[in-house]
Formats: structure tokens, sequence, C-alpha cells
């Protein structure tokens, strides 16, 4: 077996081992290669540790082989001179900017360097630089991973938004938490982003697990099935459990690992999670952490609640990822193991 852990418990990285999400991946670059395409925009959203990233990653890759201009900015920085700074280090891009007479110095902006024209805006040098791009038939990929409705987002949206109204052909990628992408939507001054297609991102098909476990792992199939069924669809929980599994030299019943693997998911994820829940929110959890699946109706009684009062936290948890109501009249927690850290929480 090889030594080294085909799994990761890092947040941020595209692990060696994982489960694709193809119909998400096939969505968003259907779209953005159609002509015309439908959106330049998408925004991706999940809970901590959905996979956000892992399938910003490949999509990224993707159109990296189809020849596009791919660029990762930082959410926290100023995103347009990030931009420039980035698209000015395109090595495919360099000859035909300085053919077109664009430079961008240490010190700052300039367009015209030969003939020493006056610095001007970073707007004004971005156009510039897109009607560059443009002409060569090229096109831009921005990425941004782990967006927070911040000041930097907010003038990097506003900008973008007058961008793609000069029809540059220029396409934008953001991930981030459900409250983040839902109060950036909801900024009246980037309506654009509000219309924008957004994508949930969904539990991880079981099988598709259980068929890399046992592709990977020294292990029946009834065993990967198993550990399949012991991470609910949750792609962190996907990587952990795989990772402890190999770091005990497969050799330890999954049933024994189990408190590794709670102590791994409070420490890495979980205590994360329940820190950022309001206080409403934790008083339904806690009472649906009682039961596999309850009742609407019971939860509702049980906390004293109005229809009306819970269904807003209802579909606000169900939105973030943590639990399930596909199921009319009923709810489940969707998180694995989250039973027993609710009840680690409550002693």
């Amino acid at each position: 077996m090889n030594k080294n852990n085909p799994f990761t418990i890092l947040f941020g990285t595209k692990p060696a081992c994982y489960v694709s999400r193809f119909a998400e991946t096939v969505r968003i670059t259907n779209d953005f290669e159609a002509a015309p395409s439908p959106t330049s925009v998408y925004m991706i959203t999940g809970i901590r540790g959905s996979g956000k990233t892992v399938l910003l990653t490949d999509i990224s890759e993707y159109f990296e082989s189809r020849e596009w201009i791919v660029i990762d900015l930082v959410p926290t920085s100023d995103l347009i001179r990030g931009l420039i700074s980035r698209l000015s280090g395109e090595n495919s891009l360099k000859d035909i900017f300085k053919k077109a007479d664009i430079n961008v110095s240490l010190l700052g902006i300039n367009i015209g360097a030969k003939n020493e024209t006056p610095t001007v805006n970073d707007e004004t040098i971005l156009r510039q630089m897109l009607d560059v791009i443009k002409k060569t038939g090229k096109k831009l990929l921005i990425t941004i991973d782990e967006v927070t409705n911040n000041k930097c987002i907010k003038n990097f949206a506003a900008i973008y938004q007058n961008l793609i109204r000069k029809e540059y052909p220029i396409y934008l990628i953001m991930t981030g938490l459900y409250d983040e992408i839902y109060n950036l939507q909801n900024d009246k001054q980037l309506t654009f982003l509000y219309r924008a297609p957004k994508i949930i991102l969904k539990p991880l098909d079981h099988q598709l697990m259980a068929d890399v476990y046992k592709k990977v792992l020294p292990i029946s199939l009834s065993s990967a099935t198993k550990m399949a069924g012991l991470t609910m669809g949750y792609s962190f929980a996907f990587q952990m459990l795989g990772y402890l599994y190999w770091d005990n030299n497969c050799e330890k019943e999954i049933d024994e690992i189990l408190p590794e693997y709670d102590y791994a998911l409070r420490e890495y994820s979980y205590d994360k999670i329940w820190s950022e829940l309001s206080d409403t929110d934790k008083k339904i959890i806690c009472e649906l952490a009682k039961h596999d699946t309850a009742k609407v109706k019971d939860i509702r009684k049980t906390l004293n609640m109005s229809s009306q009062k819970f269904s807003v936290y209802r579909d606000r948890l169900s939105r973030k990822g943590l639990i399930d109501t596909s199921e009319y009249g009923n709810i489940s927690i969707l998180l694995p193991r989250f039973h027993e850290y609710v009840n680690y929480k409550l002693m």
C-alpha cells in the first residue's frame, strides 16, 4: 500500500482522492461555453467542508485546459489592483500588452509607456487590458474563494457589473458560506448578483463515495458502504474518515475509530459551525438531535413557535446545509454524527 495518505484533513486544498461533482461542473462549464452564454456569473455556496473549493478548482482546471485565462483573487484585498497585477504577469499576455503599449510598473499603472502618458485609475487600465484580450479572442475566468460581504468584494462587484455591460469576455465564480452569499446578493447596489445563478452544494452520492473507498482502501464493499453511510455525504467527513482509517494502517474496525472521528469532526468543523448559529438555530438543532427524523409540527409545539416563525429558521438552516427538509412535514439533521456532537455540547 502507498505510504502517502490519499485523503486530506485540510480545508481549501484539493485532495488526491475525492468524489467529483460532475453535474455541477457540467452545468457551469456548459453555460460559460455556450454562445451566447446565458450567464457570466455563478455563486457556489454550502456548509463548511461541503467541497466548494474542490469544485472551484476542478472548474478552473477545466478552463485552463481550454486555454482560458484563469485568475484567482483574494477576497480581502484590492481585487481590481490584484486582477491587473495577475494579468500583467500572465506569460501568454505579456507580448500582447507590450505591443498595445500597456505597462504595469511597480510604482503605478501606466498606459503609453513609450509616450509617458499620465497615470490613470485602475478601472481604466483594466478596461484597456480587457480590450486587448477581447481582440485576441481569449476569455477570462475570475475565481474568488470564500467571499465575505466586505468593502473589497462590493467594490469589485460594482466594477465587474460595469464591465459585463460592455460585453467583455469575462466570467466570474464566487464561493462562500450561505449568509455571506445571501448578504452580497441582496446588496441594493449589486442587483446583478441577485439574478446570478446560485448552486447550493448537497451531500455527495453515497454509492460514489463507497466506490472510492473500495478502490483506495483494502476493505470489502460492505465496509466501504458502511463508511460512506457514516459520512452522510458530507465532503469533509468523507476525507476525515478515510484519512483516519488509513492513518490507523487500515487495521482497526471502523467502529473502533469512531471516537477519533467524532473528535476530529468536532475540532476541525463542528465547533466553528456551531459558533455561527443563532440561539434559536441552536434550540431547533438541539430538539432535532433527539430524533432521527422529526415531524415539523412536533418541533414547533415543543419550542412554542408559530408556523411562520419556524419556517424562517427552517428554511435558513436548510440553505445552510444543516437540515433535510425534502420530506414534507418532516425534518432531520444532515451532518454525520451531529446528534453525538449536540449531546456532547449539552453535557
